[in-house]
This record gives structure tokens, C-alpha cells and sequence, in this order.
């Protein structure tokens, strides 16, 4: 049907003649002369026809958006060359053009660039758009370059099953019904992790796979309810091991696929520092502000909301400096403190500095003139600048102190270029849940304790330290990972700390610790995000720009309308009976 692509057309065909076949992207008559932009996956070049040739030239005067053609035609030199096509020096004169298909009247041009909701519901119109082409080029040459990279040092690409045990320990799980067996179901998995400590156990020492996974959670831009990873284990490994051999492939990766050249070697930073400084165990570094610690000078001030944090163990009181920005207005600080309530603040306090030194602030008369000073000169702030406080649990002033530090850095132009990896290790092992009033698992129930000691985890879990670990780039986690728990006995001590019973964790985990009793060799693997990664590779905010067919954030396929609701008889078939109301 073809012997070139439109995108491929250059001056070594000039005097050939080709056959090529694509979309009509524009067609412009001219009167004497027809130009057609004909696109295919490989791009666009210009199709002539000439007003000799009366019958191509009554065929292409017809033409709309998006009809499909087959076209032959001799390629020529262009006398105007088009520096901005790859193939802007030559032209195909046509000698026949066969319409293969009309296409209807468009809801959008492929120029356009439409609202989401109308981008998802005719999303093969949506992925023609040379963006979006792009974009899912740079994915897919992620994933070619990362299965290169793994199957020449010896990975092995093992798949795992996509239907298996529920084992809810973190976001919900997509349940299958299983019709043999009335009454039970079938899981998807939120991730490869048990099987491919189970490789581990059966000896395939290193294993990869570009895993497809599932959670039942709440979405936003850079979450989706299917999501595709790359899952890696090793055997008889350490952190560094793993850190050191993936921190070599992304290098690589990124080489490869972007031609963009990262740090050698990524940083390491703790999880404590991460929070103390930048408010996130995933700090945006290209963003040049951090949080000071300030209980020891206000803990003696009037203001109660500072004193009680100041006071409390468990509490925090934080600074964030930010220059020039004393431009704020009322408005604008309450917008401030607004974003900050979202993610748990109770109140924003904060002290303006005019450019002539003059001290602004509902908080002032709260401190004698020089404890204020003092104050400020332990942040850090100059005329001109304001410094935003924080005050109450740590991790909740670390969450919108963080929150506060990264929308300033945006609307201050306060995020230089480039890129900025690094690694975040030295994870707590638990957090508290006050509701459920027990420990819950920071990674997850199988990563490893710092300590090999039972007792002292047992003594310490508040504060115990996992052998946990991240790659943040550009202040997203891209993969995650862990040394695992290798020794049943360690194994059912983390499952007690986190309330899960012997009982329950034979019925939930039972394969496990049968596999973990039969010479499990000490392993751990990481998980990178590739659609996260893709993203940042393609330079988008939103994962669904690098993914073919993306969910709302609705969690709904508005192209193919799912969910959609099941007939009774075929719900009967399954053992399932649907209470509530209508969609």
C-alpha cells in the first residue's frame, strides 16, 4: 500500500517515484495548484498536484481534515524549502491520489489543543496531535532503552500473575470474581512485590519486569488507578548494591532517550533531613529555600499556638524565608495560608520586612523588640522579604511548610533549570495511625528493619529505621525500594507490630512465610514509575499525557463509557449480587 513514509521523504528520492499513504492535515487550493500536508506516524510532507492533472486535482480540491490517502507521485526539489519539516526540501507531485476514507466533521483539529474531558472522549484524535505523538514516542523509547539495558547484564524478564490473592495492606484492591469458585475472588495486584521475592527464594538472583498494576485510590495528576512499573529484585544484596546499579541504569536511560547528562553520583539525604529541611521526602532541589527550625526562640513568646508546638515532643515550629516576597499582598498571603489548610495547616503566621526594614506582622506584638530580631536574623530575612511560620505536629507542619516552600518557588521563579536527582534513605520503619491506634508500614509490611534484633525493634518501633530507600528527581519519587525482611521469625514480628495476627497473617501471607522457612537468600529489588519518569521526559505535569488511554480524574474511560453496569444474568454467572442505587 506504500513504499515510504510521509515523515521519511527526503532529496535522496528527488526523480523516484513513491507511494505514500496518511492523514490529510491540511489541504490548501490555490487555484492553479493543490498542496496537501499529508502526515503518517513518521511525519509530513508536501503533496503537489498540478491543475494539468484535472481528475487528482478534482479529487484533492475536495479534500477535508483527517481523509485518509493513498498517494504516488515523483519527489521533487521544493523551490520554497520549509526549514521547519524534516522534509521540507523536497515535494511529491502527485500522479494519483486514492481517498481510503473520509473522516466526518471534526470535534477538534489536530492543532487545537482542546479541553481534557474532549481530548479523552476521542482520544485516537487526541494521540494524533504531533505533542502528543511525541510524547508516547519518548515512553516507548524509555521502555526499549530500560529492556536493553537489563537483558545485557543478565536480568531475567519473568511475568506475574495479573490475577491473585487479596492482600489489603494500603490502597484498595480491584476485585475479580472468581465464577468456579462462588463466593471468592480474585485480586489485582497493586504491584509484582511477593512474587518477586518468591523468584528471589527459588533462585533467579535478578529479575525484572515492566509490570502493569493496579489500586483502587483516589486520582490526580500524577496517579492512576492502572499504572505500568519496572519492577526489579536482586539476590544476596545490600542497599548500596541496588542503589548503586539503578542509579548507573537511570543515567543511562536518560542519556539514551533525552540526551540529558545527571549527576554522578545522585546525593544521599536521610528521611529526617528531607523533613527538616525541605518539608517532603521528596525535595524539589532545584528550589533554593528551607525550613528553619525556630521553637527554641519562640517558645517563651505570647502566642500560644507557638508555645504549645515549642513545648510539645512531638511538635514543630518552622520558618520558611522567602526573598522579595514582602510584594505580597493580603489577598495573596491568604491565598498562601489557603493552600497551606489543604494539607493540615491550622493557620499561617507570618512577618513582612518592607524595603526600608519596617516590620509587618499580626504576630509582632506577640515578641519584645529584640527576641523579634533575633528571630529574624535566625531566618535569615532581609528587607524585602517575608518569612512564613508553621506551627503543630511535625509531620503536619512538614507537610504544608513543604507545601508552602514549592508553590512559592513556582510563583517566585524560584525553580532553575535542569535536573536534580537524589537519593532519600533511612526511612522510618512505622507510623503511628491515632485512628486505627496502631503502627501502619511507611514502605511497606516486607522492608526490612535497620536492626536484625527482634527485641529492640519490638523495644524501639516508634523510632526504628527501615532499610528503605527513593530516587527523587526534580522533586518526584520515580522508584522506590527496600531491602527485604529474608527470616520468617523477623518477618511475623513486623506483621504482630502492625497488628496483624498470626491467624491473619497465615490466611494473608502464609505463601510468604512457607517460602521465607525454605533458605530465603537475603534480596531487594526497587520500582520505578514509567509513567512518571516518561513524564518528566516529555516535560508534562500529567502522567495521562504519556499514557495511551488514561482515566479521569473521576476515575472513568470517557472514550469506551467505564464503567458501565452489568446485566443481571450475567452477574448471576459470578456469584455477584450489585446493591445501591443508579449510576
Amino acid at each position: 500500500m506504500r513504499t515510504h513514509f510521509c515523515g521519511l521523504v527526503d532529496e535522496t528520492l528527488i526523480g523516484q517515484t513513491v507511494t505514500l499513504a496518511g492523514w490529510t492535515d491540511v489541504a490548501r487550493n490555490q487555484g492553479g495548484v493543490c498542496f496537501i500536508d499529508l502526515r503518517d506516524h513518521e511525519g509530513i510532507v508536501q503533496v503537489t498536484v498540478e491543475l494539468d492533472n484535472a481528475q487528482v486535482f478534482a479529487i484533492a480540491a475536495s479534500l477535508g481534515y483527517e481523509d485518509v490517502l493513498q498517494v504516488e507521485g515523483v519527489v521533487r526539489a521544493r523551490h520554497a524549502v520549509n526549514d521547519r519539516l524534516r522534509t521540507g526540501k523536497v515535494e511529491v507531485i502527485a500522479s494519483a491520489i486514492t481517498v481510503l476514507n473520509k473522516a466526518a466533521p471534526l470535534p477538534f483539529h489536530a492543532h487545537e489543543n482542546p479541553g481534557e474531558e474532549t481530548r479523552l472522549k476521542y482520544r485516537y484524535l487526541d494521540l494524533r496531535r504531533p505533542q502528543m505523538q511525541r510524547m508516547q514516542r519518548t515512553r516507548i523509547r524509555l521502555v526499549q532503552a530500560l529492556r536493553r539495558y537489563l537483558d545485557a547484564r543478565g536480568f531475567q524478564d519473568i511475568e506475574t500473575p495479573i490475577l491473585t490473592k487479596a492482600t489489603p495492606e494500603g490502597a484498595r484492591d480491584f476485585l475479580v470474581p472468581a465464577r468456579m469458585h462462588p463466593g471468592e475472588f480474585y485480586a489485582l495486584p497493586q504491584s509484582p512485590q511477593l512474587f518477586k521475592q518468591i523468584l528471589m527464594v527459588a533462585g533467579f538472583d535478578r529479575y525484572y519486569q515492566i509490570a502493569r498494576c493496579f489500586r483502587d485510590e483516589a486520582l490526580r495528576a500524577d496517579r492512576q488507578l492502572e499504572f505500568t512499573q519496572l519492577d526489579m529484585e536482586f539476590a544476596f544484596v545490600g542497599e548500596r548494591d541496588v542503589q548503586d546499579f539503578v542509579e548507573q541504569m537511570i543515567r543511562a536511560i536518560f542519556a539514551e532517550v533525552i540526551d540529558v547528562e545527571l549527576a554522578a553520583p545522585f546525593p544521599r539525604m536521610s528521611w529526617a533531613e528531607a523533613m527538616r529541611r525541605y518539608g517532603s521526602d521528596k525535595p524539589d532541589l532545584r528550589i533554593d529555600l528551607e525550613l528553619v527550625d525556630v521553637a527554641e526562640l519562640v517558645k517563651d513568646c505570647g502566642f500560644a499556638v507557638f508555645t504549645a508546638a515549642a513545648h510539645d515532643a512531638e511538635g514543630r515550629v518552622a520558618a520558611l524565608r522567602i526573598p522579595g516576597g514582602a510584594s505580597l499582598s493580603r489577598k495573596q498571603i491568604d491565598e498562601y495560608a489557603a493552600h497551606a489548610a489543604k494539607y493540615g495547616s491550622k493557620g499561617l503566621a507570618y512577618i513582612k520586612l518592607s524595603e526600608a526594614g519596617e516590620v509587618a506582622s499580626p504576630i509582632a506584638k506577640f515578641f519584645a523588640q529584640e527576641r523579634l530580631a533575633a528571630l529574624i536574623a535566625h531566618v535569615g530575612a532581609g528587607n524585602g522579604d517575608i518569612v512564613f511560620f508553621g506551627a503543630g505536629g511535625y509531620n503536619t507542619v512538614c507537610d504544608f511548610m513543604g507545601a508552602v516552600r514549592l508553590k512559592a518557588g513556582k510563583d517566585f521563579g524560584l525553580v532553575s533549570d535542569g535536573w536534580r536527582p537524589l537519593w532519600v534513605t533511612d526511612f522510618p520503619m512505622f507510623e503511628w495511625d491515632e485512628q486505627a491506634q496502631r503502627f501502619v508500614a511507611l514502605h511497606h509490611p516486607f522492608t526490612a528493619p535497620a536492626v536484625d534484633d527482634i527485641a529492640q525493634l519490638r523495644a524501639h518501633a516508634r523510632t526504628a529505621v527501615s532499610r528503605g530507600y527513593d530516587m527523587v528527581l526534580n522533586g518526584n519519587e520515580i522508584g522506590g525500594g527496600s531491602i527485604r525482611i529474608h527470616r520468617p521469625d523477623m518477618q511475623s514480628a513486623v506483621f504482630e507490630l502492625l497488628g496483624i495476627g498470626q491467624q491473619e497473617a497465615r490466611a494473608k501471607f502464609g505463601f510468604l512465610l512457607d517460602a521465607l522457612n525454605y533458605g530465603a537468600p537475603p534480596h531487594g529489588g526497587i520500582a520505578f514509575g514509567i509513567d512518571r519518569i516518561a513524564a518528566l521526559m516529555a516535560g508534562t505535569d500529567s502522567i495521562r499525557d504519556v499514557i495511551p488511554f488514561p482515566k479521569t480524574t473521576g476515575a472513568q474511560d470517557l472514550m469506551t463509557d467505564a464503567p458501565s453496569p452489568i446485566p443481571d444474568e450475567q452477574l448471576a454467572e459470578l456469584h455477584v449480587q450489585v446493591r445501591g442505587g443508579e449510576k
